[in-house]
């Protein structure tokens, strides 16, 4: 398996990283009840199956899921300690109610809080979650908040700092104040924005690009019916945002698109979760991509991926059948 560097970075990662977002469990912007001891497990079978790196943040579970990334990486040992990505820019209050800030105090507070609950010294990447909220809200701060992520590197507490779900415009105003490791985006075959601009500014400025629901929030698996739809917890953010991706017409279209990708990737002895990330990871400007799981069963469903390429006619075949691209999140 190769290893690729992240940006301009040491960092060297598989194609392929651990999502930690469903490990979060229940709360605002979860994904209904998760068991710590599956997700856990989880984390430990990706790297014995060669993921390392975990990609993960405060706001997921209001900083649970880093706990549960501090406990499964306690267990396995430093020898194998996989890389870990986390974030900062999204806060809550002790009412959890939940906020955006860009302020240099609350970054640096957000990062020292992020330190002791993954008991690290120094974070491995560090990357500012969204340039504002609600989304498309004005972003005045950006430039205070990436400078506050660039004085805690300088200080030693984080190694690389990166961005998420900015535009090319926003990332440029980044980039004139110190270089941006990476970008985490929303990419995948049914959201496709980010190819005309934002995917060449990357390129163009060697930041490393690893972008996340690459399977679509599960839809992309082949595991879907409309039954599991109506039974998802009122707890899943899926349900609390009334995701257009997971109502009709345009989950019917879904599902057509999936038994494509069951097809192919029947040619292959592969499932439609590998045959999805594949795809994601045909494109020059990614680096690697974000796969989220809650077991470790769901992880031996993608990891394939890694190793695994589509030829140009079976990429032809599925952009033949691809809904139009819409905002899902």
């Amino acid at each position: 398996m190769r290893l690729t560097p992240l940006g301009n970075s040491d960092l060297q990662i598989s194609p392929i990283g651990l999502g930690a977002w469903a490990m979060g469990g229940d709360g605002v912007f979860g994904w209904g009840p998760q068991d710590d001891a599956e997700s856990v497990a989880a984390i430990h079978r990706s790297v014995e199956r060669g993921i390392n790196w975990i990609d993960t943040a405060p706001i997921y579970g209001m900083g649970h899921s880093e706990k549960v990334v501090t406990q499964a990486l306690k267990e396995m040992g430093s020898a194998n300690r996989p890389l870990v990505f986390t974030k900062c820019s999204i806060v809550w209050d002790e009412e959890k109610n939940v906020g955006h800030s860009l302020k240099g105090d609350s970054i640096r507070k957000e990062v020292e809080d992020s330190l002791q609950r993954l008991d690290v010294d120094v974070l491995d990447l560090c990357q500012i979650h969204r340039p504002s909220w609600p989304i498309g809200a004005p972003d005045p701060d950006l430039e205070e908040g990436w400078t506050a992520l660039a004085d805690l590197k300088a200080e030693g507490k984080i190694r690389h700092i990166g961005v998420s779900n900015f535009d090319a415009s926003q990332m440029e105003r980044a980039h004139g104040i110190t270089h941006i490791t990476s970008l985490q985006p929303p990419y995948s075959m049914l959201m496709r924005q980010i190819e005309d601009e934002i995917l060449p500014f990357c390129e163009e400025n060697k930041i490393g690009v690893i972008p996340y629901s690459t399977m679509q929030n599960g839809l992309l698996t082949g595991r879907w019916t409309k039954e599991r739809v109506a039974a998802l917890p009122p707890t899943d953010w899926r349900v609390q945002m009334n995701s257009p991706a997971f109502q009709d017409p345009f989950f019917s279209r879904i599902l057509d698109l999936v038994e494509t990708l069951r097809e192919i990737g029947d040619g292959h002895g592969r499932s439609p979760a590998e045959v999805a990330v594949a795809w994601t990871l045909r494109h020059s400007a990614v680096t690697g991509a974000i796969v989220g799981a809650r077991s470790a069963d769901q992880v031996d469903g993608f990891v394939g991926a890694m190793d695994f390429r589509l030829s140009d006619d079976e990429i032809a075949k599925i952009g033949a059948e691809l809904p139009e691209s819409i905002s899902l999140m």
